[in-house]
């Protein structure tokens, strides 16, 4: 029960960043917005990892685990990404 308090603040961290990611996309950065989206993207995502999959109480081993997991998923992305727009 301690880690709550924690958490809810943790939640509505995430919820700004909705409202900014939803703020960043009605307004005209043209060709940076996809930097700015994944930007947003990747912070939700740390919170994500770091607090309520609970990495932060993990061995460093599990992390590394993580982090790989991760890293090969947004190569994979990257991969068909590249795919669909050399069409």
């Amino acid at each position: 029960m301690a880690d709550l308090p924690r958490l809810i603040l943790v939640w509505l961290a995430l919820l700004a960043m909705l409202a900014l990611t939803i703020g960043a996309s009605l307004l005209p950065l043209g060709p940076i917005l996809p930097l700015v989206s994944y930007g947003w993207a990747a912070a939700k995502t740390a919170l994500v990892f770091w607090f309520f999959m609970e990495m932060r109480r993990e061995p460093q081993l599990a992390r590394l685990a993580a982090l790989a997991g991760f890293a090969w998923l947004v190569l994979l992305f990257a991969f068909v990404a590249a795919d669909v727009a050399t069409r």
